[in-house]
């Protein structure tokens, strides 16, 4: 097959690919030329196996055997392998080992047969059900009400609760609805009960997502036989595992998969605590590059506009907020709400202990789970983390030694049930304490609050950013790299254009003061985290602006939720951002005020993306991030990408252009096709990690390194630069030519380096080689 000899076992870059019933296999396979021509070497696609009717996710597979019809089906995917293989492409699939969707009972036939045949079912074992509690039945929370089971019919033989479908077990027919209801499998009941009677395992609080036992090796082989068959005959060529945090053994299920796939490259959608790593055992390349993305964008924000900002969040919150502790009371409303089956069922399995009753019990492993430093341990890896989670929580809370001192020695025991269902339960207590509620509460600093990252960790050095590369050139040389992703909060480009903000909080504080005043909101820190994201994605369609504020809103929880939406709240957000659409005033405020620092953003960008795609690792770009995009938290970001715009610039670019830096972001496109083609034809310039020297006044305002035959070299905090200017500063590269491979302009070094306002006069970044 033509240019296959370009495909490898590692990548040197993918490119991530939403796949769905709107973009099917067949509009994935008519990009895998401008994918070819962009640089990479891997498309790397959502999953792909049969999911719930109208996901756009693919993340709810019902059937494991079978490549998903509305995304194309067997012959969608086999034209798709045949146009990347065409172009020397290889291909990494998304996996979900971790659960199944059962959204529709007859769409996920495993599902379905649990339910009609119970405990005697050939797949009951499949899934993670708790069947001593509930009286062997399954409780599925759907109904409206408890009242609502006088609702059910019987209709051709199935049982029906307005458009939801469940099966009859054998002979169970007969009688009134509720008489033949009363005989089933499973319970339907109110959905309010979801937070404290569920007896299955779910992927965080989604009832429709119910958790698979992957550790049964029958179960691994009968959810992996068709990919693995994919990846036997040369389909499939890498992997990545979604959220390996909720399997109970991760490390023995990377090492079956390391096995049957013949150790193809593997990532993981692992998010790393900030300091944390991953387990050395597990047979994996790494992340798949939250950890990476926080190194990125921390060095590009400047600390120095920390005092000011906090300031003005404490002004609007009326409090100094204590992030830590907000963490801690999100995480409790955690598992005190919408995870508090999966407290329970912890409770029941640990069962009695000597001298405590059940509420210490449950209060105890309440606060353990609020106070986990990172998402998961993995014992015996991360016994650190129990251990002094339970001396804090001993300290603060001294009601609870007793029950502690019970708890600790059980929590501890590696493999047991109790300890591995501890671990399950602590990742999704801190993704949605985290990461769907502190996230939306803590309005300082938005361009921080993101996957993967640390919002009190305001900004970092260029110092610490090269003692982190180095570290990943060491440990993680195969991990994932990224910027943007179908999860993060926002788009890469927002971020960029939010990290101006650090470099001039008091002109934005003046701002969003004068914006409350004219538009109130009774929840003053939500009302600066919309501005915030306004000014970051702006501008942006009047309907983008007022989903992403209702989604936003309702996952504080501070003012209204989704559960329980407060209407009169809603209306008041709601007409905040009419006005920012409506008022003469505000509107000409948001536009000249982006009109300032889009251009800072766009350097921010530049630089954002180039040391991604040349920072150890394997780079991914999510789909579309090759020119500018400023989206918002899905479903914004998974707005459908113009390829064909993006295919008329690379030509352009192609036949000499050096573009401006300007808003059709062709000099985006620019960076990242130069930077990935130049990874993939000469991967031994990426082979190592050595920090470039930087000398003059504006020597801080530069990131700059050595890859082993490419430097590269980037600016930071452009606002500054703007002001003073680079002055004397200078690269200190060995004697010599250097040619720019964005530009082709060449610069020599001599004795006192190369000057970088020489350097760096068309773009705010360079990729030098030796000329």
């Amino acid at each position: 097959m033509p240019g296959a000899e370009r495909r490898r076992e590692v990548p040197s870059a993918t490119y991530r690919l939403q796949v769905h019933a709107g973009f099917p296999l067949q509009d994935a396979a008519d990009v895998a030329g401008y994918l070819a021509d962009l640089g990479v070497t891997h498309a790397y696609s959502s999953p792909l196996l049969r999911s719930a009717e109208g996901s756009t996710h693919g993340y709810d597979t019902v059937d494991h055997t079978h490549v998903d019809e509305a995304r194309g089906g067997q012959a969608g995917f086999d034209r798709f392998v045949a146009a990347l293989h065409e172009h020397g492409l290889g291909l990494v699939l998304d996996l979900v080992p971790n659960h199944m969707g059962v959204d529709d009972p007859s769409a996920a036939r495993w599902w379905w047969d649990v339910l009609r045949h119970g405990q005697a079912s050939a797949h009951a074992a499949a899934f993670d059900v708790d069947w001593d509690f509930g009286g062997g039945k399954i409780r599925i929370p759907v109904l409206g009400s408890a009242d609502d089971v006088e609702k059910l019919e019987v209709v051709d033989g199935e049982l029906r609760y307005y458009d939801n479908r469940f099966p009859l077990a054998p002979g169970s027919g007969g009688g009134t609805p509720q008489e033949v209801h009363a005989r089933q499998h499973y319970e339907l009941v109110d959905w309010r009960r979801a937070d404290s009677d569920l007896n299955y395992r779910r992927f965080f609080a989604i009832n429709t997502l119910a958790g698979l036992r992957v550790e049964d090796p029958a179960v691994f082989d009968a959810t992996h036989e068709l990919v693995l068959r994919f990846v036997r005959d040369g389909a499939v060529d890498g992997l990545r595992i979604d959220h390996p945090d909720g399997l109970a053994d991760p490390k023995g299920y990377l090492d079956r998969l390391a096995e049957a796939s013949g150790n193809r490259w593997t990532v993981v959608e692992k998010i790393l605590e900030p300091g944390e790593d991953l387990p050395e055992s597990w047979a994996t390349a790494g992340t798949t590059g939250y950890d990476a993305l926080a190194e990125v964008d921390e060095v590009l924000v400047d600390p120095a506009g920390e005092e000011a900002l906090t300031a003005l969040d404490t002004e609007l919150a009326g409090r100094r907020v204590d992030y830590a502790q907000l963490v801690h009371d999100c995480k409790r409303e955690v598992t005190d709400g919408m995870l508090g089956s999966e407290v329970a069922r912890l409770v029941r399995v640990i069962g009695e202990l000597p001298g405590v009753d059940t509420a210490q019990q449950t209060e105890a492993l309440a606060e353990l789970l609020a106070s986990f430093p990172v998402y998961r341990s993995y014992l015996p890896d991360g016994r650190e983390h129990l251990d002094a989670t339970v001396a804090a929580v001993r300290r603060r809370r001294p009601d609870l030694a007793a029950a502690l001192d019970a708890l600790h020695p059980v929590l501890s025991q590696a493999g047991t049930e109790a300890a591995t269902r501890f671990e399950q339960t602590s990742g999704p207590v801190m993704a949605k304490g985290v990461e769907d509620s502190a996230y939306y509460r803590w309005a300082r600093f938005v361009a921080l609050n993101e996957v993967g990252g640390d919002p009190a960790r305001f900004g970092s050095t260029v110092a610490e950013f090269h003692a982190a590369q180095q570290r990943r050139a060491e440990r993680y040389p195969e991990s994932m790299t990224t910027l943007s992703t179908h999860d993060t909060k926002r788009s890469e480009d927002v971020r960029a254009r939010l990290a101006v903000l650090a470099e001039i909080p008091t002109e934005w504080a003046q701002l969003v003061r004068g914006w409350l005043a004219r538009h109130p909101l009774a929840d003053r820190s939500l009302a600066h985290l919309v501005w915030q994201n306004l000014v970051g994605a702006w501008p942006l369609s009047r309907e983008r602006a007022h989903a992403y504020v209702e989604k936003a809103a309702r996952e504080a929880g501070t003012s209204t939720t989704w559960t329980d939406p407060v209407q009169a709240f809603e209306e008041q957000l709601h007409a905040l951002v009419d006005g920012a659409y409506d008022d003469p005033a505000t509107t000409a405020e948001l536009d000249a005020f982006v009109t300032r620092i889009a251009p800072l953003g766009w350097s921010n960008s530049l630089s954002q993306k180039l040391l991604q795609l040349t920072m150890p690792g394997v780079p991914d770009v999510y789909q579309g991030t090759e020119l500018w995009d400023f989206s918002l938290v899905d479903p914004d970001n998974r707005r459908p990408v113009d390829y064909a715009l993006r295919r008329k610039v690379l030509a352009s670019l192609d036949g000499g252009e050096v573009p401006a830096v300007d808003g059709t972001g062709a000099a985006k496109l620019l960076v990242t096709s130069r930077t990935l083609r130049t990874r993939r034809d000469h991967p031994e310039w990426f082979a190592g990690y050595e920090p470039v020297a930087v000398t003059g006044s504006a020597a801080d305002q530069v990131v700059a390194y050595d890859r082993g035959g490419v430097v590269v070299v980037a600016t930071r905090l452009p606002a500054r630069l703007a002001a003073e200017g680079w002055g004397d500063t200078a690269l200190q590269l060995p004697n010599g030519a250097w040619r720019d491979l964005f530009t082709g302009e060449r610069a020599v070094s001599d004795v006192a380096g190369v000057a970088v306002d020489s350097l760096l006069t068309r773009l705010p970044v360079a990729l030098l080689v030796r000329d």
